[in-house]
Parts: structure tokens; C-alpha cells; sequence
């Protein structure tokens, strides 16, 4: 295997109450594959999200006193429509999203909108028409001459 590999087969949030946080992704139609203490599984299309307690993340990685954020990075989920950007937005603030920007045409051609869970993990929601997905809904980027 030649390396680096560019891949990501699982994203772990740390996040204040365990059950709060299940009951959010759970409320957006996200299903629970696995679920053991302080940590909830879900499967995703090719990789995992997880979803564990700040403080026992920060013991697994090594830095039990560590003051756990969430970082500055956003996670995305790209739709086909416009429509289907504004109904997942819809019913992320309706399972008790903060609104960060609601979704509008963007400056580089496509349609976007932001939200954070209860924990502050930063979503964006967008449709990109030139990154048309596959009809499973994957992503791979066009290439370019």
C-alpha cells in the first residue's frame, strides 16, 4: 500500500451529553448501527460517524485534563437540489440545530446553508452544480485539464 492514503473511515465528535447528542442525529433520520457506554456508531456511506463523551475522548487520546473543542472545521453533506438543501436544514433546526446561515445562493455558484448541533459541530448543507454526486450519493470530484 503506498502512503499517505487519502481517506477518512471514521469521524468521532466529542460531545457534552451522550444522549442528547444520540437524540439529535437520531431526530435528523440518522439510524444507530452500534452503540456501547459513552459511545454511539453510525454508518454512513463508506465511512463511520462517531459520537463520544469530551471527556472520556480526551482520556482515549491520551490528555485526560484536556479541554475538548470543536475545532474549526465544518463538516458537509452536498444534496442534488436546492429543495432538498432547505429540507434538511428544515428539519436539522426542527431536532434543535442552532441556525448559523440559512440556506442561500452562494458566491461560487451554488446554494449553501449552515447549522451547529447541540454540541457546536459546525454543518454545512449544500448543492454544488459542478460536483454532480452519484446516484448512490457519493462525491468524487471532477477532474481538471
Amino acid at each position: 500500500m503506498n502512503y499517505p492514503v487519502q481517506r477518512v473511515t471514521l469521524i468521532t465528535l466529542g460531545v457534552e451529553s451522550l444522549p442528547r447528542a444520540r437524540a439529535f442525529y437520531e431526530a435528523l433520520g440518522w439510524v444507530a448501527t452500534q452503540a456501547q457506554e459513552g459511545v454511539v456508531f453510525f454508518q454512513m456511506h463508506g465511512a463511520v460517524l462517531g459520537l463520544f463523551g469530551r471527556a472520556d475522548l480526551a482520556a482515549d487520546q491520551g490528555r485526560p485534563d484536556a479541554n475538548l473543542g470543536t475545532g474549526a472545521m465544518t463538516l458537509a453533506q452536498n444534496f442534488d437540489t436546492e429543495a432538498d438543501v432547505d429540507a434538511a436544514y428544515a428539519a436539522a433546526l426542527a431536532a434543535g440545530a442552532q441556525p448559523l446561515k440559512a440556506p442561500e445562493k452562494v458566491f461560487w455558484g451554488g446554494y449553501s446553508g449552515y447549522f451547529a448541533d447541540p454540541d457546536g459541530h459546525v454543518w454545512e448543507l449544500a448543492m454544488n452544480p459542478f460536483w454532480p454526486l452519484a446516484k448512490d450519493g457519493s462525491l468524487t470530484l471532477p477532474s481538471q485539464a
